[in-house]
C-alpha cells in the first residue's frame, strides 16, 4: 500500500512540474518579447531617457533583469573567491554586480541606432540542460553582431545566466577582469570599487 501511495505522489509531482514548465514562457519568446518591449520604449522615449538616466536604469531593471539569474552569474564570475566569501559579502557582490550590468546595458541601449535584429534559429538551441537563443544585429557595411543568450530553468522559469557577443562570454570576461582586481585589493576592495561606480543607481 505504501508503494502505491509513493507512486501516486511521484506521478502528481511529475505532473505538476510538467504543467509548470509547459506554462512557463519559452526561452525564444522571452528573448524576443523582452527585446521588442525594451527597444520600443527606447525608440519612443530616447531623449527623455538620455536626459534622465534614472529612467533608463529603471527600464533595464524592471524589464530585462527579472529574466537574469544573478546569483549563479555572480558565483561563476567570482569562481573560487565565491567559496571563500561569507554570506554578507556574497549578497553585496551580487547587488553591485547587478548594478554594474544595469549601467552597461543602459549605455548600450541608448547607443542603439535602430539596426535590424533577426533570429537565425527558429527555436532555442539545446545544449545539455541549458538552451541558447541567438540574435543577429545588422551592421551597415560590416558583419552582423551575433549575440547568444544562455538560459537554464529555475523553478519552471527560464533565466539567462550568460550572454556572449560574437562568441565572447560576459561571465568569462568579468571573471578575468575581477580576478586581477581581487589580487590587488581583495574581494572587499572589488566590492568597494563597484559600489563607488554604482552610486547613481538605486534600482
Amino acid at each position: 500500500m505504501k508503494q502505491v501511495w509513493l507512486s501516486v505522489l511521484m506521478c502528481a509531482l511529475l505532473l505538476t512540474a510538467a504543467t509548470e514548465l509547459a506554462a512557463a514562457e519559452a526561452p525564444m519568446d522571452i528573448v524576443r518579447n523582452t527585446t521588442d518591449q525594451v527597444l520600443d520604449r527606447v525608440q519612443n522615449d530616447r531623449e527623455a531617457l538620455r536626459q534622465d538616466p534614472a529612467k533608463m536604469f529603471a527600464l533595464v531593471s524592471e524589464v530585462i533583469f527579472p529574466h537574469f539569474d544573478f546569483p549563479i552569474m555572480a558565483q561563476w564570475v567570482l569562481g573560487t573567491h565565491w567559496k571563500e566569501a561569507d554570506e554578507a559579502s556574497r549578497a553585496e557582490f551580487v547587488d553591485q554586480f547587478r548594478k554594474l550590468l544595469v549601467r552597461t546595458y543602459a549605455t548600450a541601449l541608448l547607443e542603439f541606432s535602430d539596426q535590424a535584429i533577426t533570429y537565425p534559429d527558429d527555436t532555442a538551441t539545446v545544449k545539455g540542460r541549458t538552451v541558447e537563443v541567438r540574435q543577429e544585429i545588422d551592421q551597415s557595411g560590416s558583419e552582423p553582431i551575433l549575440i547568444g543568450y544562455r538560459l537554464h530553468s529555475i523553478g519552471g522559469n527560464w533565466k539567462v545566466f550568460d550572454v556572449a557577443v560574437d562568441g565572447v562570454s560576459l561571465v568569462k570576461t568579468y571573471r578575468a577582469s575581477f580576478s586581477s582586481l581581487i589580487k590587488d585589493g581583495g574581494l572587499p576592495g572589488l566590492i568597494a570599487g563597484l559600489s563607488e561606480k554604482n552610486k547613481e543607481i538605486n534600482q
